[in-house]
């Protein structure tokens, strides 16, 4: 008895984890509502919101229906159990997805309207127009598409993962027959298609829909509607597996062909279409989505990536960080490092002129004899691949940790891996049952009749594209300690026996839990003396959570900005009533992770790849780094002052669970934190060029 009631007690102080990820997105909503954010950025958050919940739906949808289905009466850690969950997440979701087709019929068509941007039906088209689509139709569609038929001799076929399809009912005219047909539209050309001098933008389901008497020649159409599935991605290595390169590959095979999570349906299609679909995809009645508007919004990316830039932010190029910009024209990079630690936040301090710069320099150095990085996701136009290659060809050692197992970037880790072999590369994967999530960089450089490691730790992937588009930091270090613990790292999981004991980084799985659990009960000790500042992606970790509580019972004030998954329950009395939590959305994606622990005795200022998350600490390698200099502790401090005094894209969690938007008070001028970084940046390359030109 005691137990149960210690459980519901428990349950009582924790908010569900897929409905707060839900939350979250209505936060996204909010912002594509927002008229006074520029139009096309409001677009691309329309398509963020449907990409996010495509995966919700393939990783935690597809684990909730696997626990009911194998039976298991486990209850979350707010107490809902798995059928449970699922009975709120579909109100939830059907809430959202009916709001999210009303914003785009009614506030971003009209909008994109207004500045010729037209998203038409057919019936908007003029005949010279129809005649135009008729042609180009004949010439670039129809070649690619195939129909396929249910019937006797014609199972019912495989619907691929995400494909947006068209369900045709047709009736032959001479025995009366009413088959079931599919077509698929085409993934390869674009969703909306110009056609006519006032470049019209046709969905290209509605122009197949109009033309499927090609498809089906002599039968009566009877009805057409689309519709698109969602199966269970969420695959596992087995701990047993001896190649873990061939085990992903044959997971990634293996996705394609999941369980189907999810059945979205045009909200016009009759009952006796859906029992079709139903019947062929083996679906239940609480996995079908009506959705009242286009299915598929993430495909929007299209309007969003229009050459408009009157509709868009003003662009933004990361300004080159102060203390760098000497070595960038051609200075030591190395020296500077070598003199202080150098934090850098991206992207209001450019990743190119940064990392970037230090694995290029590496990589033609002839001093430096070996890098090593872990690589958790990349992309094409990175320079540390070919700067890696570059490496190894000129006969330094030249490592690199590719995790295979990243979500959704597994083939192209896969390709990246052959790449890097071929050229001499080591190249290590990891563990099957352990997700390398650490982002660092080792560069050992011969100074003098000694050799110096240089180590990168940030709190984000080393990909060129996102880090123009994420809020990241990064901590470039010569510190002997940090060093050491990197390289010892490294060798444990390029080699095998026990780590050994970390000097300075806390490492998951193995310290960072305890050591941050060790942190929160400092101050807690320190009552209302001691404050914690935290910037998370998710704070989903219960016991963190529970340890928060002690330290606000205590007295300790503890400020928390969490972007996504917040589990915890703020300003309850006697329980958290000092504890403040709010999340902020921009024009960038907050993304760093650091964690501010302060008494009057002492400060501890960490930053590293880790969210508060029971995965994260405790089933991947993490690193997280703590920010001794002084110097860098002022610029952390100034990217939470700036966050919590947003008074324009900041949402505040009440203890209740609801998020609510803040406004500028009376009076209050309004404050955008991302805005003032930004500002902030420019001031201070501004000062160090005048600095310079001074020295000079």
């Amino acid at each position: 008895m005691a137990t149960a009631a210690k459980v519901t007690k428990r349950a009582e102080h924790l908010l569900n984890r897929e409905l707060s990820l839900l939350d979250y997105s209505a936060r996204l909503l909010e912002l594509v509502a927002d008229p006074d954010r520029p139009l096309l950025e409001r677009v691309n958050v329309c398509r963020f919101f449907s990409s996010n919940l495509d995966e919700f739906f393939m990783i935690r949808v597809a684990g909730l229906m696997d626990l009911v289905a194998s039976g298991v009466s486990v209850r979350s850690a707010d107490g809902l159990s798995p059928a449970e969950a699922l009975v709120a997440i579909r109100e939830r979701v059907s809430d959202l997805t009916a709001r999210q087709s009303k914003l785009w019929r009614r506030e971003l068509c009209p909008a994109l309207a207004e500045h010729g941007i037209v998203i038409a039906t057919l019936d908007d088209c003029s005949a010279k127009e129809l005649k135009e689509l008729e042609t180009r139709f004949e010439r670039e569609i129809y070649p690619v598409l195939t129909p396929l038929g249910v019937g006797p001799g014609q199972p019912f076929p495989f619907i691929s993962p995400l494909s947006l399809s068209l369900g045709v009912l047709a009736r032959d005219p001479e025995d009366g027959e009413e088959r079931f047909g599919r077509v698929k539209v085409p993934e390869g050309l674009l969703r909306f298609f110009p056609v006519g001098k006032r470049g019209l933008l046709l969905p290209l389901e509605q122009v197949i829909a109009h033309f499927l008497p090609w498809l089906f020649p002599g039968m009566e159409i009877e009805e057409r509607a689309a519709f698109r599935v969602t199966r269970d991605a969420d695959f596992e290595v087995s701990d047993e597996a001896d190649d873990l390169l061939e085990a992903v590959r044959t997971e990634l095979r293996r996705r394609r062909f999941g369980d189907v999570v999810r059945l979205e349906v045009s909200a016009s299609m009759s009952s006796a279409m859906l029992d079709r679909l139903k019947d062929g995809l083996g679906v239940a009645d609480a996995q079908v989505y009506p959705i009242n508007g286009l299915l598929d919004l993430e495909d929007v990316m299209q309007i969003g990536e229009l050459d408009r830039p009157e509709l868009k932010p003003e662009p933004w190029a990361g300004v080159t960080q102060g203390r760098i910009s000497p070595a960038s024209a051609g200075a030591d990079i190395f020296a500077e490092i070598k003199r202080s630690d150098i934090l850098v936040h991206h992207p209001y301090e450019s990743f190119a002129t940064s990392f970037e710069a230090l694995v290029k320099r590496a990589a033609k150095d002839p001093d430096v004899i070996g890098i090593k990085t872990a690589v958790y996701r990349t992309t094409g136009d990175s320079p540390l691949i070919p700067a890696l290659i570059e490496a190894a060809e000129a006969g330094k050692q030249s490592v690199c940790l590719l995790e295979l197992k990243a979500r959704f970037d597994e083939r192209r880790n896969i390709e990246w891996s052959r790449a890097l072999e071929q050229a001499g590369v080591h190249v290590v994967y990891g563990f099957p049952n352990l997700k390398i999530h650490a982002k660092a960089t080792l560069v050992v450089r011969r100074e003098g009749d000694r050799l110096r490691r240089y180590v990168h730790v940030g709190t984000g992937n080393y990909n060129s594209i996102t880090a123009r588009a994420y809020e990241d930091i990064g901590l470039f270090t010569a510190d002997e300690e940090i060093a050491a613990d990197v390289a010892d790292l490294f060798n444990y999981l390029t080699g095998f026996g026990q780590p050994q004991r970390f000097r300075k980084l806390l490492v998951a799985p193995f310290t960072l839990r305890t050591r941050l659990l060790e942190e929160i009960r400092t101050v807690a000790r320190a009552g209302e003396a001691g404050r914690i500042r935290l910037k998370c992606n998710n704070l989903a970790d219960a016991a963190i959570i529970e340890e928060l509580y002690r330290a606000s019972q205590a007295g300790a004030r503890v400020d928390i900005v969490a972007r996504s998954i917040c589990m915890l329950r703020p300003g309850v009395e006697g329980l958290s009533e000092t504890i403040h939590v709010r999340s902020v959305l921009g024009r960038f994606l907050e993304h760093s992770r650091v964690f501010i622990f302060e008494t009057p005795e002492r400060s501890s200022y960490l930053l590293g790849s880790a969210d508060l998350m029971p995965r994260n600490l405790d089933h991947r390698i993490e690193i997280v780094a703590p920010v001794e200099q002084s110097r860098a502790q002022q610029e952390l401090n100034a990217v939470f002052d700036a966050l919590l005094a947003d008074n324009q894209q900041a949402w505040e969690l009440r203890s209740n669970g609801s998020w609510h938007r803040l406004q500028p008070k009376k009076d209050d001028r309004p404050r955008v934190a991302q805005s003032a970084l930004m500002r902030r940046a420019q001031l201070r390359s501004r000062r160090q060029a005048e600095y310079r030109s001074r020295a000079r």
